[in-house]
C-alpha cells in the first residue's frame, strides 16, 4: 500500500510540474516503467524498442502505481481494461495506434533525436510560461467540469497576457520576423 502511495504522489509531481515532461521509450516498457510513461506528458518510442505494456495481471495483481486510471483515461475505459486484464504487452507500432506513443524515432541517434525535439518546446523559440499553462490548464481542466476548465484557462490566459513573452510575440507577429522568447 505505502509503496503505490509514495508512486503515486511521485507519479503526480510529474503531471504537475509546469515542465513539459517527456518520456523516452528506448527499449522495453512493461508494468511500472510504463506507469512512469503514462504520467509523462508526452511520450516518444524508439522503433523496434521493444514491447510496451502493463502485464501485472499475469503475476495476480494490478498496475497499481496509476497504471489502471491513467491509461483509462489515455486510451478509454474499454481498451484499458481489455488491454490490462489480457496482460497484453505491444509493439511500438500498436502503441501508437492505442494512442500511447505520440512519435516514434528510427535510428542509432534516438536520444539525440528526442532531445532536438524537446528543445521545440523550450525558449528562445517558443514561450516556455505558455507552454506550461497550456499543460497546467489541459492537466487541470480536464478533471473540472467545462466551466471551471474554461475559468481556469481565462485566468491563465491573463497571466499570459501580462508577461513578456506575450508581448514578444505579438510584437515579432506583426512586425513580421520570429520572436526571442525570454521564458517572463
Amino acid at each position: 500500500y505505502y509503496f503505490c502511495l509514495h508512486a503515486n504522489e511521485t507519479l503526480s509531481r510529474l503531471e504537475q510540474t509546469p515542465k513539459l515532461v517527456i518520456a523516452a521509450l528506448n527499449g522495453h516498457t512493461v508494468g511500472g516503467g510504463l506507469e512512469v510513461a503514462l504520467a509523462c506528458d508526452l511520450r516518444i518510442a524508439r522503433r523496434g524498442a521493444g514491447k510496451i505494456g502493463l502485464p501485472e495481471v499475469k503475476l495476480g495483481v494490478l498496475p497499481g502505481t496509476g497504471g489502471t486510471q491513467r491509461l483509462a483515461r489515455l486510451v478509454g475505459k474499454s481498451k484499458a481494461i481489455e488491454w490490462m486484464t489480457l496482460g497484453q504487452n505491444f509493439d511500438i507500432d500498436a502503441a501508437v495506434d492505442l494512442g500511447l506513443v505520440h512519435r516514434v524515432f528510427d535510428g542509432d541517434d534516438f536520444l539525440e533525436q528526442v532531445v532536438d525535439f524537446a528543445r521545440e518546446f523550450c525558449t528562445p523559440g517558443n514561450a516556455a510560461m505558455a507552454v506550461g499553462h497550456i499543460k497546467r490548464s489541459v492537466q487541470t481542466g480536464a478533471e473540472l467540469p467545462l466551466e471551471s476548465g474554461l475559468a481556469l484557462e481565462r485566468e491563465l490566459q491573463a497571466k499570459l497576457f501580462a508577461s513578456d513573452d506575450a508581448r514578444e510575440g505579438i510584437a515579432a507577429y506583426t512586425e513580421k520576423r520570429k520572436p526571442e522568447f525570454g521564458g517572463k
